[in-house]
């Protein structure tokens, strides 16, 4: 089969004006970006506000492992698949991350015969979101610098800065740095830290906020340090507030892109979830259920980390309210989970999938916590034996879930007639009780053991003396009733990467805890998850080259 770059870069695009046209989207409502991407104007975004919404399905998946399991790509499968069945879905995606793309996890565009495309353009710079994403953060931390530099009146401590700087690049070495070198002119000396952009709260409240008055409004929040006296230092209290929201004004439009189907893709933001929240925009999510009949989004990694942050950090801001829940696996992925070599995956082994599948359930349980129908979809491999699919079949129905074979990276919407058949029946027969997990009210400290017991299945949680001294000064300050936003590894369901399966017995440890007051979350480092990732020894970025007729290869 053909690499995913080359199955992108030979399909037939139509302009974007015609996928808008064919999405019922006027023409004059696009703002372009070449032939094939462009964003939604405001005005035509307020127009779409007064339509009805269509049903709204989730996309999340096990503990994801070396063996991969094919998230985005089920999810654009899925909408190529409904669209064929009669249905008008619109995919709800994230923008990638520079970082993964040339590191080892690769793009985000979907794989084989389920992507969007432009794939390259997708991957690498788009519409340059991202960009103005790392230059509104940047700017914030130089007019904190240039504050302290000429004269302080605000009294900021340089010792108790919390704002960083970021780029969307995996670059280890400048997670901790110092800055001001240099002569009495080049500021003060202090150490400083960078994380990528898409760790950055300015992500976080690009996708939380629903226009541009509330982008304004959870700007001038977030907090960039402390004064003497120990009181925070705002982005509004540096008078930074206008020019961030200039620099994300065109940004936050959200941009629509097609499936190799020629299917409408609203594709904007992107917080990773393993330190982030993990969800693309509510505005792109809220066009694409104004757009389709059913709106197809996904949620980043595990349902632990993706499904959990969606539900509530993002539905609890926005009041969306999902109708049903697709969990993708793979049969490969579970007998890891079971302990199976990543070179002996391919060989059938029915004591490792049994072993492996506790992963599996645990996800359906607690899915299950959330009242949101589930269908479970195994994203086929053509290894997968008739034994091993009966087996997780059976295991699923057994739960109460909805079960289908996904073929739709060999096959595109066609291979997933299977999975649209058992949404559409999902949607149409089952009614969800959605809530959420927690509520407002409760302490910080009981959030993060609900979290920690409910959804990860700890017995406990332990804390830096440093954490819970920070905890209780973000409830001095008035901040108990924010939800909480969990930074953990996301190969595991603890907080220890190497923990697979369904791991028992253990405590999640608490190393860190900071306010993200503009976005309206706190949160709460475990274990050792860096918010600026590095490299792998042979990084993605070393297979990827340009032909001398501007060709890009290697991308993945």
């Amino acid at each position: 089969m053909k690499s995913d770059i080359e199955i992108a870069q030979e399909a037939e695009k139509l302009p974007i004006q015609k996928v808008a046209e064919n999405a019922g989207i006027p023409v004059d409502s696009l703002e372009l970006y070449g032939k094939y991407k462009a964003k939604l104007s405001e005005e035509y975004l307020k127009e779409l506000s007064g339509k009805k919404n269509g049903r709204l399905v989730l996309v999340t998946a096990i503990n994801p492992t070396p063996a991969g399991e094919g998230k985005t790509t089920t999810t654009i499968g899925l909408v190529d698949a409904l669209n064929k069945r009669g249905r008008k879905a619109v995919a709800a995606l994230r923008e990638p991350s520079l970082g993964p793309c040339f590191g080892i996890k690769g793009g985000a565009a979907g794989g084989g015969y389920a992507q969007v495309v432009p794939m390259e353009e997708l991957n690498l710079h788009f519409t340059g979101d991202f960009h103005a994403i790392t230059s509104a953060n940047n700017l914030l931390a130089a007019m904190l610098d240039n504050h302290i530099q000429k004269g302080n009146k605000l009294g900021i401590d340089p010792r108790s800065v919390v704002w960083k700087r970021c780029m969307d690049m995996n670059d280890r070495v400048l997670r901790n740095i110092v800055v001001g070198l240099g002569k009495k002119s080049d500021g003060m000396p202090r150490e400083d830290h960078f994380v990528i952009s898409v760790a950055s709260e300015v992500m976080a409240v690009f996708c939380l906020a629903e226009n541009l008055h509330d982008l304004k409004e959870r700007l001038k929040k977030i907090i960039v340090a402390y004064n003497f006296d120990g009181e925070p230092v705002t982005a509004d209290d540096l008078k930074a507030t206008g020019a961030m929201a200039a620099l994300l004004v065109d940004a936050l439009k959200p941009n629509i892109i097609q499936t190799l189907e020629h299917n409408l893709a609203v594709v904007h933001g992107g917080p990773f979830a393993n330190i982030a929240h993990g969800c693309n925009s509510v505005r792109a999510t809220q066009a694409a259920l104004k757009l389709g009949d059913i709106a197809v989004t996904e949620a980043g990694f595990g349902a632990d980390l993706g499904a959990e942050k969606f539900f509530d950090i993002k539905c609890r801001m926005s009041g969306l309210k999902p109708d049903a829940v697709v969990l993708v696996a793979t049969v490969r992925a579970l007998k890891y989970n079971g302990g199976v070599d990543k070179n002996n995956l391919k060989e059938e082994n029915l004591d490792a999938l049994k072993k492996g599948i506790v992963n599996l359930e645990k996800h359906i349980e607690n899915l299950q916590k959330f009242g949101v129908p589930i269908v479970v979809t195994l994203n086929s491999f053509d290894t997968d034996t008739e034994a091993e699919i009966s087996y997780v079949k059976k295991f699923c129905e057994d739960r109460g879930c909805e079960f289908a074979i996904s073929e739709v990276f060999a096959k595109g919407g066609e291979g997933g007639l299977a999975l649209a058949d058992k949404v559409i029946e999902t949607l149409d027969n089952k009614k969800g009780d959605f809530r959420l997990l927690y509520p407002d009210d409760m302490p910080l400290e009981q959030k993060v053991e609900t979290v920690a017991k409910e959804i990860y299945g700890a017995d406990g949680v332990t804390w830096e003396k440093s954490a819970l001294k920070s905890l209780q000064k973000l409830k001095d300050l008035g901040m108990d009733n924010l939800p909480v936003c969990m930074a953990k590894t996301q190969y595991s369901l603890s907080d220890d990467a190497k923990k697979l399966g369904r791991p028992s017995g253990f405590t999640v440890h608490v190393r860190e805890v900071y306010p993200s007051a503009g976005a309206g979350f706190v949160v709460i480092v475990l274990g050792n998850i860096m918010t600026m990732p590095g490299l792998p020894t042979h990084p993605a970025a070393e297979n990827i080259d340009v032909t001398d007729d501007g060709r890009i290869t290697g991308l993945f």
